[in-house]
This record gives structure tokens, C-alpha cells and sequence, in this order.
């Protein structure tokens, strides 16, 4: 079938992207799905940092491909083998397909799937298979009507999308399509690392540093955590507001040069659990130097991959501290989706707040600028 969808093909134009214009909108060949596999139609998807990355090249993707990965959608087709979802079923897609059966998921940590990995990377779904074409434009090997690559196994800028079953988690279908695309990425990652990487004790002092879509959904779990005290720090004062808003108990403006002291002089020496969400150097020293002694740093910024940090390894040891990665939250996302959906129910984690704006998806590429500048905590793209 033929469907609209968003194609980059070149990474690293630069901005404003309302000019140049990285994201072209075609009409592209969707393929039915094959064993193990749906199509669903996409009817909001959210508009990331880690889709910015792929814009600017910070996350260098293969080309051309459908960008997209935090999505709500609906099943409109089945794949051979598929019997535990309906045509009409609600469902989340995961930006990271797991296999069920390699050594990570076995030990309940689908997020380190090695073939799911393996498929993302090479911009293909689960079992290295793309089901996207160009019309009229370059495909993958340069000739027109050629193959087109998927971004995180899902492409999720476009009206339609196959993927993997292994790639959608069913939902409540009261759910509202805007609230549910949010679970896709920014909810999961962000209150996976609080509740799942970090495992936070309540009565814990928690810093976030960084306040995008993960940023803010690691300050609501934290909250709903029974944290103490929550500092959010960032570089914005409307995004600081927005935290105090929403329940951090102190805020700190990252720019300023006394910024650590401030966290250290707030919390009484530093905190028990860091959050890094900003996706750079920076502020994972910020994020690292503001952890107390005996406490813990969690990381899921994914900056460029080129990026290094030199860490005093001494203060691992002699202070006991933690320093940990999370990816996907390191969540079990048909155990975790439906449970955090349960919490945003209950009025524990009110992520429907961190809705900036929705849009068409022709408006694009001048959302990437608000992206870029930090104007907007998450657009979502109403398809």
C-alpha cells in the first residue's frame, strides 16, 4: 500500500530545519506484514531527542530511512503466526524489538537484545527485514523505487507502519492516542531508570539533570517514588517552572557556575540518586558530581557516540558510588507499559502535562527547531 511518511536522507543539514528541510514527506510502498509481523496505522506519534540525533548525526543512522519511534497506533493486519493480537487491538510501539530468546532476554533484559539490537542498527526489523520502498526517489542502493531503511524498527512518521510483533505492546484502548504515544519512549525510559536501573528507595534525594520527555517522566517516578527531595536542574527557566510545577522540591539552573555547590548546599551534601536525561558530557560530570557519597548515577542521555569522559576512578571506590547506564529504562515492556498506564490512571505519574503541542505531519520540520532550542517538552504528531 502506498502511504505518506517522513524520509531523511541526508544527516547533518543544518538548522533552522524550517529551512533546510531535512525531513522530506513522500509517498512511499509499505509492504504487508510477513510472519510475525502487523501493520498498524499510526495515529500519534511523539517527537523525540533521539530522532533529533538522527537529524544532526549525533546517532548516525544508515540512509534513507522513515524516522519515528514513539508511537500509539492501531492493528489493521496480522502476519502469519501472529494469534495473540486482534485486528482493532490499541498498542505502544517499543524502540527496541526484543527476541525472547537470546541470552539477555532470557535473564529478563529484553532492552540488551543482541538481535534486536543488531536489527536496529541496521535499520531493518527484528530478523533483518525491511518492508519499505521508495517511489521515485533513491532507495538503500541508490536506484529509485529502492528499499528504505527503519528507524528503531518502527518508522513511526508515517500514516502506516510494519513491524515486528516483538515491536508493539497492547494498551488500554480508553486511552487517549496522544497520552499513549508517550509510553513508547519518553514514559518508559524515563521511569524505568527511576523504578527499574535505579531501583529508588523512597525517602531517597533525586537530581534530574537534563528535562526533555525522559527528563520529566524520571522526576514524576521519582515523586511517585516517595522521594524526599527531587532538584531538577536544566538550562531553561520555563522548563524549571514546568518542574516545580509538577513537584521537584528545588531547582537549579544548569548554566550557572556554582551549580554543583547549589545541589550539594540543597540536599545536604549531594544526592542518593542522580538522573542524567541531557545526552551529554556535561552534564553527566554535573549529574555525577552532585551524587553524595555511597549513591548512585544513572545515565540515559545517549550523547554522540565520539563523546568521552574522564572519570576519577578513585571516587568509585573510596565513596562507594554507583554509576550505571539505562536503556529503554530497562524495562520489560509488557510488564511495564501497562503498569505505568496504571499509574498515570491513578494520578501517580501525570505525563499527559508534558503534552506541548500536537501537529500535522507536514509541520515537521519546524517542530525540529522547537526541539532543538529545548521550546517544547514533547510535540506530538496527530496522524
Amino acid at each position: 500500500m502506498k502511504i505518506r511518511a517522513a524520509v531523511l536522507r541526508e544527516m547533518g543539514l543544518p538548522a533552522p530545519y524550517a529551512q533546510s528541510r531535512p525531513l522530506s514527506i513522500e509517498t512511499v510502498e509499505l509492504a504487508p506484514p510477513r510472519q510475525g509481523e502487523v501493520r498498524v496505522r499510526i495515529h500519534a506519534a511523539g517527537l523525540c531527542h533521539s530522532d533529533l540525533s538522527a537529524i544532526n548525526g549525533d546517532r548516525p543512522w544508515p540512509m534513507p530511512i522513515v524516522v519515528g519511534h514513539e508511537a500509539a497506533a492501531e492493528v489493521v493486519e496480522l502476519g502469519e503466526g501472529v494469534t495473540d493480537l486482534s485486528v482493532g487491538d490499541h498498542v505502544v510501539l517499543i524502540f527496541r524489538p526484543s527476541c525472547g530468546t537470546c541470552a539477555s532476554c532470557s535473564v529478563g533484559r529484553p532492552a540488551l537484545c543482541l538481535p534486536g539490537g543488531e536489527s536496529n542498527g541496521a535499520g531493518a526489523l527484528l530478523g533483518g527485514y525491511r518492508r519499505l520502498s521508495a517511489i521515485g526517489h533513491p532507495g538503500i542502493d541508490g536506484a529509485a523505487d529502492g528499499p528504505l531503511h527503519h528507524h528503531l524498527g518502527c518508522a513511526a512518521f508515517a500514516e502506516y507502519a510494519t513491524v515486528s510483533r516483538r515491536s508493539v505492546v497492547r494498551i488500554d484502548p480508553s486511552l487517549a492516542w496522544d497520552e499513549a504515544a508517550l509510553f513508547g519512549c519518553a514514559v518508559i525510559t524515563g521511569a524505568g531508570a527511576v523504578f527499574n536501573t535505579a531501583r529508588m528507595e523512597a525517602g531517597s534525594k533525586v537530581a534530574v539533570v537534563g528535562l526533555g520527555g525522559v527528563g520529566f517522566s524520571s522526576l514524576l517516578a521519582a515523586c511517585a517514588g516517595g522521594a524526599r527531595e527531587v532538584v531538577a536542574v536544566d538550562m531553561l527557566d520555563a522548563k524549571l517552572e514546568l518542574a516545580r510545577s509538577l513537584g521537584a522540591t528545588a531547582c537549579v539552573k544548569a548554566s550557572d557556575p556554582d551549580a554543583i555547590e547549589q545541589v550539594k548546599a540543597l540536599t545536604g551534601g549531594g544526592v542518593d540518586y542522580a538522573f542524567e536525561m541531557a545526552g551529554n558530557v556535561a552534564a553527566l560530570e554535573l549529574a555525577y558530581r552532585i551524587t553524595a557519597r555511597g549513591g548512585t548515577t544513572v545515565t540515559a542521555g545517549l550523547p554522540n557516540p565520539q563523546q568521552r569522559w574522564s572519570l576519577q576512578a578513585v571516587s568509585l571506590i573510596a565513596e562507594e558510588r554507583t554509576l550505571k547506564g539505562s536503556y529503554v529504562g530497562s524495562c520489560v515492556p509488557s510488564r511495564d507499559v501497562p503498569r505505568f498506564i496504571a499509574m498515570y490512571r491513578a494520578g501517580l505519574l501525570p505525563v499527559d502535562r508534558l503534552l506541548s503541542e500536537r501537529i500535522a505531519l507536514d509541520d515537521i520540520n519546524p517542530a525540529l527547531d522547537r526541539l532543538a532550542r529545548g521550546e517544547s517538552i514533547r510535540q506530538v504528531i496527530m496522524m
